[in-house]
């Protein structure tokens, strides 16, 4: 009836703790979803590990993310390698490997089923190509790119990168001469930091974007303001981004006329481009800005030098911008070296674009007022001084227009951004209030674990006090019984008493059987002895043998010198019990030369004990086959203590070929080092 009370009383709290880890559980699943690590991860992990390698050293980026995709199975994880890889074939200037990489994943994306994964992988693809863009001059191609992307990504899963595509739309508008634009989508870019959290280190491409509207608004003040921000993380800016800071720097004081200054972040810029190999476009358009700056300053040598240096680079990858820009200089650097004849056939190679920036416009027509005034053509030289003219009061109209549509847009935007953050610190509360309830929750579902945890060990040592005192009431019992019946030390002296009467060879026996049954009765109470103990035991046991084996029975026995054996500890009974089985299953019978070896040895990981015969081998069928009892007193034994190391005594029973041909038993024990012999209870 107790039993019973207990056993319910057991699976009324185990039914209690499954329904805890049961509520556990869906809280944590509630609160913050399942997990699995799939090839995207890795793609983020890889990005992360590899981005800032990226403008540094492209062609390890190349050869790292082609190994990385060898490796990807799922479809969308290796279209975001192959924008990654289109990527760096942009730093190495490699135009067609890059679009073709994107063309690639764009197919994957056509043929794909809609999804917000596929629509981040579109968004990928349309920034890089607005990139790409930008790097051949096609200005208003990137504008579109960059709004899809943008669009794209307000359709995806990830909005993290938010940020970024706006600073790159920002930019684009900025070379089309919407500073207005330019300006909104800075603001908006400082509006998404704002919302992600990002840090200030991190929001320096937006603070030298807005310098570059204000260098373009001619507000040099606002503009050098911005251009400071910028500057204190320039030592967390990446080797591109320093490119940028410095080369836009540079302009502002050369719109400002200040050539030195501007000389000044030309050269820091060409240095920094030149200490990357794989900056190539960087450093030629650095190249480029300071053969003009050095024209400007008529020093018409170093303005040749620089300008021989990029113009076969810009040719060879067509980028129509720079070689308007590249071809304006020329022009008038053929007029100030007095060479009429090839300022005339480089106006008449020079290319045109579909659109002209208003200042590489008003620079080429500069030049062009100068060319006429040398050959006498005061007409054309009138037109296009007066056409400059135009310009001028064009864009100052402009930029009045654009600097009133900036700083209205700016109070739209910081109205937005502060409603927004409202709206956010609202949120936060909202957050805030459901996590102290959860917090509550878990903190009382802990406190009924906690609870039933001491509950349930307090009721389980209750029960195993009472098993131990039953058994040990049983075991007290026994004994009795034994000393009630005959006691062990009065046989002992019997036989003692009895041996007076027996000759020198028969007292010896009688002896040795003494000994081995007062050894015999001290192991029983004993788990574990010493080798020197149970080998001691084993060789009066053998003793006592001998005679019925017989003078064809050889012992050899083989012990490591390495071995100390009063401090190498073992089973009891773990050598005698294989020879014992190994003399009365297998030798005793046998016909010839009876043969067996004990062999010691010490190894790496411990002690290997052999005990090997020349009986003819385990047989089940055999006739000598005995109960077995003794081999499962080993393995219980051996059972219970390695329950209790993580290092485990192996035994193994084999037969084995002899070298004379018969077929022996090997019985096999390993035991290892720092093996713990004391049985723990479980309580």
């Amino acid at each position: 009836m107790k039993e019973d009370k207990m056993e319910n009383i057991h699976l009324i709290f185990k039914f209690l703790w499954y329904s805890i880890l049961f509520c556990i559980w869906g809280v944590s699943c509630t609160s913050s979803g399942t997990y699995k690590k799939t090839q995207m991860d890795i793609y983020m992990q890889y990005y992360d590990f590899i981005i800032d390698s990226l403008s540094k050293n492209p062609n390890y980026v190349c050869t790292r993310t082609a190994r990385q995709m060898s490796f990807t199975t799922d479809s969308v994880a290796y279209c975001h390698y192959l924008v990654l890889l289109a990527k760096a074939y942009m730093f190495k200037s490699e135009m067609d490997s890059a679009k073709l990489s994107m063309d690639r994943a764009e197919v994957f994306c056509d043929g794909a089923e809609p999804s917000p994964l596929i629509n981040d992988l579109y968004a990928e693809i349309y920034n890089m190509r607005g990139n790409v863009c930008v790097r051949q001059g096609l200005t208003d191609s990137s504008v579109v790119c960059f709004q899809k992307a943008f669009d794209y990504r307000l359709k995806g899963s990830n909005r993290d990168m938010l940020h970024d595509i706006s600073i790159n739309l920002a930019d684009a508008f900025v070379r089309t001469g919407h500073y207005d634009k330019g300006a909104m989508w800075y603001r908006k870019a400082l509006s998404y930091c704002d919302s992600l959290k990002i840090p200030e280190e991190k929001r320096f491409p937006v603070y030298y974007g807005l310098a570059q509207v204000y260098m373009e608004l001619r507000d040099f003040t606002s503009c050098d303001y911005y251009y400071e921000l910028a500057a204190r993380q320039y030592d967390k800016m990446l080797p591109f981004e320093k490119h940028i800071y410095l080369n836009n720097r540079g302009n502002s004081y050369y719109f400002r006329a200040d050539y030195p200054n501007a000389l000044e972040f030309f050269r820091k810029s060409l240095l920094l481009a030149r200490s990357y190999p794989d900056m190539i476009f960087e450093e030629h358009l650095t190249e480029m800005n300071l053969g003009e700056t050095f024209l400007l300053m008529n020093q018409v040598d170093s303005a040749a030098y620089y300008l021989n240096l990029c113009s076969d680079f810009f040719r060879s990858i067509e980028n129509q911008t720079a070689l308007y820009y590249l071809d304006t200089q020329l022009i008038e650097l053929a007029l100030k070296q007095n060479n009429l004849p090839l300022a005339r056939k480089r106006m008449s190679e020079a290319i045109q674009p579909d659109y002209v920036e208003p200042n590489m416009q008003h620079i080429r027509n500069r030049y062009l007022q100068h060319y006429f005034e040398e050959v006498g053509d005061f007409k054309q030289a009138y037109y296009y001084q007066m056409e400059n003219q135009r310009i001028d009061d064009s864009t100052r109209n402009e930029r009045i227009k654009m600097r009133t549509a900036e700083i209205d847009l700016k109070y739209s935007q910081d109205t937005t951004l502060m409603k927004q953050k409202i709206f956010i610190q609202q949120k936060e509360n909202e957050v805030l209030a459901l996590n102290q309830t959860l917090y509550l929750w878990m903190f009382a579902c802990i406190c009924i674990l906690g609870l039933a945890v001491f509950v349930y060990t307090y009721n389980k040592r209750q029960r195993f006090l009472l098993q131990m005192r039953s058994q040990n009431m049983i075991a007290t019992l026994r004994m009795e019984n034994i000393r009630n019946r005959i006691s062990p030390h009065f046989i002992f002296n019997i036989l003692n008493r009895e041996m007076g009467n027996y000759t020198d060879e028969q007292v010896g026996n009688m002896r040795g059987l003494v000994k081995l049954m007062r050894r015999n009765l001290e192991l029983t109470e004993q788990l574990c002895v010493t080798m020197a103990e149970e080998l001691d035991f084993v060789n009066t046991f053998i003793n006592l043998e001998r005679e019925a084996l017989g003078d064809s029975f050889i012992l050899s026995t083989s012990i490591d010198a390495a071995i100390h054996l009063d401090q190498e500890i073992l089973p009891s009974m773990m050598i005698q019990i294989p020879i014992e089985n190994a003399i009365k299953h297998a030798l005793k019978d046998k016909e010839g030369m009876k043969r067996l070896w004990v062999d010691i040895r010490k190894t790496g990981e411990g002690i290997c004990v052999k005990v090997r015969d020349n009986g003819g081998g385990y047989r089940v069928n055999s006739a000598n086959y005995g109960t077995g009892t003794g081999i499962k007193v080993i393995l219980q034994t051996i059972q219970l203590l390695n329950a209790n190391n993580k290092k485990h005594i192996d035994i193994s029973i084999t037969n084995v070929q002899l070298e004379d041909g018969e077929t022996g038993c090997e019985f096999a024990v390993f035991l290892p080092h720092g093996y713990d012999y004391n049985l723990k209870k479980m309580v």
